[in-house]
C-alpha cells in the first residue's frame, strides 16, 4: 500500500539529509511529486510540510537520522520480499482458478483477482485454471470471452487449462437429482414475492415437503421447457431460521429460455453461481479457491453443497475488491455512459477497463505492481489513480524517448538568431537510445503561459538551444533578442520550430465521476499544441515523454495532426 504524503515527505527528507548531511527542500520536492502527483495542486501546502520536516530532520543527529531511516529501509525490503502465502499449500500441488463471468469487458478488479490467482500458483509451483462461469444466458457473449482472454494475455498472465462451466450442464442436472434423493433440495413453485416473504419471515413453504420423485419430475419439466420462466426454481434445503439469510433455502436453478452464446437453446434450467462454483472447484482439482470477500457470507452454502454431494472441499481464500475512485467498473454503470455518448466506448481512457488502461499507455507491469501491492488483505480499498500512475511513471521513465511539445502555442521571432541545428538526446540517461536533430532559424512556437511569466529585460533560455531576452512588450507584440549559446539562464522554456511544427492535441483524462457518482462533464480535457517533427515517425501506441508536460501515448494520426492521450 502506498504511504501517505506526510510519510513520503519524511522518507525523502531523511534520505536527502543522510546522503548530503543536510535536507534541502528544493532537491526533495521532485521526488515527492513523483510519488504524489496531486501534491502539485497545493504546492504552497506541500512546501510548508516539506520545510517543516526539513527543519525537524536537520536538527537530528546523524545517528538519529540513521535510526529513523531504518524504518523505511525495512519497509521497502519487506515489500520487495512480500509473497503470497496460502494456508496448507503443498509445493507443486497448488491449483488456483480465475473464474470470470463473460458478461462484460475485463477491468482493474479482474486484473487483481487474476494476478493473485496466477502469482499464488506460481509461488508454489502449481497451476492456474481459467474457467468461464457462464450459466446466465441473458448476460454472456463470446465477445466478452474473447475480451477476457485478450486482457489476460496483455497482462502477461498464462493459464494451464481452459474450461466453460456451461459444458458440464448434464453433470449439474445429475447433481440436482442426487440432492432431491438426499432430501437436500426441492422444486419451489411459489411466486418470487412469496419466496421473498418466506425468507424474511424465516418460514418454509409447502413446496419443501415434496418427495424426491415429485421433485425430479418437476425438474425434468423445467429442463424440457414445459414450465415458464419465474414459475419454478430449485432451492437448496438449508435452514430457514438461520441468521445468515444466505442459508434460507437459496436458489440453485432457475428457468431461462434465452439462447446461450455457447450452448444455444439446448438448456432451459440454468444453475446459479452458488451451485456451480463449489462443484467446479472440487471437480477441477482446485486446492485454493480465491474470491472477493463479498462472498464471505456465502461460504457456509459453498461447503454445505459440497458436503451434500460428498465432494472434496477446497480451501476458500478471501480478499478485498478493488475499484478506482471516480471511475466506474461495472457494466451496469458503464453501458449507459457509452449509449448516451458520454464516453467513447469500453476503451475510453477515463475508464478502468483493461482496454482503456492499454489505450492510456498504462503498462501491464504497472498494473501488476499496483494490484499486487494490496495482497490478500480484506481491507476494502478504492484508491485514486495516483498510485497506479506512479507505478507506470517509473517504468515509462526508463523506456520513453523525450520529445518537445508546446501547449497553447504562441509564435515568436528571435532577432539576431543564427541558423542552428540542435542535437538532442532521445533519453538523458540512455546513450543507446540515440539522438535527433532539429533545425532552427529563429522562429519558434512557445507556450503562452511561459511568456506571461517573463518580465521585460529578463534573459531566459530555449531549452537545450540558446539564450534570449525579452526587450519589448507592447499591445501584445513582443520583441526578443538573441543572447548567445553559452551560459545557462535560470529560466528555461519549451519550444518547437515554426517551420517543422506538427499540430497535435493531447487528451487528458480526469475523474469520470464525482464523489456522489455523477458524471463529470469536463472529465476529458483537450490540450491543443504543437510537437516536434520527429513525432510523425512514431508508430500508433508509442509512448513518449513530452518534456515538462508528462508521458503521452500516440492514439492516432489524423490529416490535420496527431492525437495523443496523456498517460501520467
Amino acid at each position: 500500500m502506498a504511504i501517505s504524503l506526510e510519510e513520503t515527505i519524511r522518507k525523502h527528507t531523511l534520505k536527502n539529509a543522510h546522503d548530503y548531511k543536510l535536507a534541502i527542500p528544493g532537491k526533495i520536492i521532485g521526488k515527492v511529486i513523483g510519488e504524489w502527483p496531486d501534491s502539485k495542486n497545493d504546492m504552497k501546502g506541500t512546501m510548508k510540510l516539506l520545510n517543516e520536516e526539513a527543519k525537524r530532520v536537520n536538527a537530528l543527529s546523524v545517528a538519529q537520522m540513521a535510526e529513523e531511516l531504518k524504518e523505511f529501509i525495512f519497509k521497502e525490503k519487506k515489500e520487495e520480499k512480500k509473497e503470497i502465502e496460502l494456508p496448507g499449500a503443498v509445493q507443486g500441488r497448488v491449483v488456483t482458478r480465475f473464474p470470470p463471468e463473460p458478461s462484460g469487458y475485463p477491468h482493474i478488479g479482474h486484473a487483481k483477482a487474476a494476478w493473485l490467482d496466477f502469482e499464488a500458483a506460481r509461488r508454489y509451483g502449481g497451476k492456474m485454471l481459467l474457467r468461464f462461469d457462464d450459466t446466465n444466458p441473458e448476460k454472456e457473449k463470446q465477445e466478452y470471452v474473447d475480451a477476457l482472454k485478450e486482457g489476460l494475455l496483455w497482462l502477461g498472465i498464462d493459464w494451464s487449462e481452459e474450461s466453460y462451466t456451461s459444458d458440464r450442464m448434464e453433470e449439474f442436472y445429475t447433481s440436482a437429482d442426487e440432492l432431491f434423493v438426499k432430501f437436500s433440495a426441492y422444486v419451489c413453485t411459489c411466486s418470487g414475492e412469496e419466496v421473498k416473504k418466506g425468507r424474511e419471515a424465516k418460514k418454509s413453504c409447502d413446496c419443501s415437503a415434496r418427495d424426491a420423485e415429485e421433485n425430479m419430475a418437476l425438474f425434468r419439466k423445467m429442463r424440457e421447457g414445459k414450465i415458464e420462466e419465474g414459475e419454478a426454481i430449485v432451492r437448496f434445503r438449508g435452514l430457514m431460521s438461520d441468521e445468515n439469510s444466505v442459508m434460507r433455502d437459496p436458489t440453485l436453478f432457475r428457468i431461462i429460455k434465452a439462447p446461450h452464446y455457447r450452448q444455444g437453446e439446448k438448456y432451459k434450467a440454468w444453475p446459479s453461481y452458488d451451485f456451480v462454483a463449489p462443484i467446479m472447484d472440487s471437480l477441477e482439482g482446485v486446492t485454493h479457491a480465491m474470491r472477493t470477500k463479498e462472498y464471505e457470507l456465502r461460504n457456509p452454502l459453498y461447503f454445505a453443497i459440497l458436503k451434500s454431494l460428498d465432494l472434496r472441499a477446497p480451501r476458500l481464500i478471501e480478499f478485498s475488491r478493488l475499484a478506482i475512485k471516480g471511475a466506474p467498473i461495472s457494466k451496469r454503470l458503464i453501458a449507459p455512459l457509452i449509449s448516451q455518448g458520454k464516453v467513447q466506448g469500453w476503451d475510453d481512457p477515463r475508464l478502468p477497463t483493461l482496454l482503456a488502461l492499454k489505450r492510456r499507455g498504462i503498462l501491464p507491469e504497472a498494473v501488476r505492481e499496483f494490484v499486487l501491492s494490496f495482497g490478500l488483505s480484506k481491507v476494502e480499498s478504492e484508491p485514486g489513480w495516483d498510485s497506479l500512475l506512479s507505478c507506470n511513471r517509473k517504468i515509462l521513465d526508463e523506456r520513453s524517448m523525450r520529445r518537445f511539445f508546446v501547449k497553447n502555442p504562441v509564435k515568436i521571432e528571435v532577432h539576431g538568431a543564427p541558423q542552428k541545428e540542435a542535437v538532442l538526446k532521445n533519453h538523458p540517461g540512455k546513450q543507446e537510445m540515440g539522438e535527433r536533430r532539429i533545425a532552427t532559424s529563429g522562429s519558434f512556437f512557445v507556450g503562452a503561459s511561459d511568456l506571461e511569466s517573463i518580465p521585460i529585460g529578463e534573459t531566459f533560455r530555449l531549452k537545450d538551444l540558446y539564450n534570449l531576452t525579452l526587450v519589448e512588450r507592447e499591445d501584445g507584440n513582443m520583441k526578443f533578442n538573441f543572447e548567445g549559446q553559452e551560459g545557462l539562464a535560470a529560466k528555461k522554456i519549451q519550444w518547437v520550430p515554426v517551420e517543422s511544427a506538427v499540430s497535435c492535441k493531447v487528451m487528458v483524462p480526469k475523474d469520470l465521476l464525482d464523489e456522489d457518482g455523477n458524471f463529470v462533464q469536463d472529465s476529458m480535457v483537450i490540450e491543443i499544441g504543437v510537437c516536434e517533427q520527429s513525432c510523425l515517425e512514431l508508430t500508433d501506441g508509442a509512448c513518449v515523454q513530452f518534456e515538462r508536460f508528462g508521458y503521452a501515448r500516440l492514439d492516432k494520426k489524423e490529416e490535420n495532426g496527431l492525437v495523443f492521450i496523456f498517460s501520467c
